[in-house]
C-alpha cells in the first residue's frame, strides 16, 4: 500500500507506505513528485513507513529506474523525512543520506511525525516567493 497524504506546504509530496507496494501505486507517487517538480524550484518529501513488507518486482524495478533518473536532478530536492519505527528502514535512510549529500535526509520515529512534517515544510533560504521570508527587507 502506498497512499499520498496531505501536507500544508505545496512543495511537499507526502505519502504513507506499508504492507505490499505495487508498481501502479509507486507510479502514482512518481507522478505526484514530477508534478511538484514542475510547479516548484525545490521540493521535499515525507514518507511514513509502517509495517512495510515488500515491493512487487514491478514496483522495485520502477523504484530503481526512477531513482537512477533522479541522480542528475538532486538539486530539485531539499529534504526527505522518513517517519518509521522500523530499524532496517532507518539504516537505509542513513546510507542514502551519505550517498546523496545534496539532499537532507532525516529519520523520525512515529512519535515525531509532527516534527517531521514541520521540518520538510521549511524551504531553503532563497526559495521563498516572498523575499522577506528569506530575510530581505528592502534597501
Amino acid at each position: 500500500m502506498l497512499d499520498l497524504i496531505s501536507h500544508p506546504a505545496d512543495h511537499v509530496v507526502a505519502m504513507k507506505v506499508g504492507g505490499i507496494v505495487t508498481g501502479s501505486e509507486l507510479q502514482h507517487a512518481i507522478d505526484a513528485i514530477e508534478a511538484a517538480k514542475r510547479d516548484h524550484p525545490v521540493i521535499s518529501l515525507v514518507v511514513e513507513i509502517e509495517n512495510l513488507r515488500l515491493m512487487t518486482l514491478t514496483a522495485l524495478l520502477k523504484d530503481v529506474g526512477y531513482g537512477l533518473t533522479q541522480l542528475g536532478d538532486l538539486d530539485c530536492y531539499h529534504r526527505v523525512a522518513v517517519v518509521t519505527d522500523q530499524t532496517w528502514i532507518e539504516h537505509i535512510a542513513h546510507l542514502e543520506e551519505r550517498l546523496f549529500k545534496a539532499v537532507e535526509i532525516r529519520t523520525f520515529s512515529r512519535n515525531e511525525r509532527v516534527a517531521a512534517m514541520a521540518w520538510v515544510g521549511e524551504l531553503p533560504k532563497g526559495a521563498h516567493e516572498d523575499p522577506e521570508e528569506d530575510g530581505y527587507h528592502g534597501a
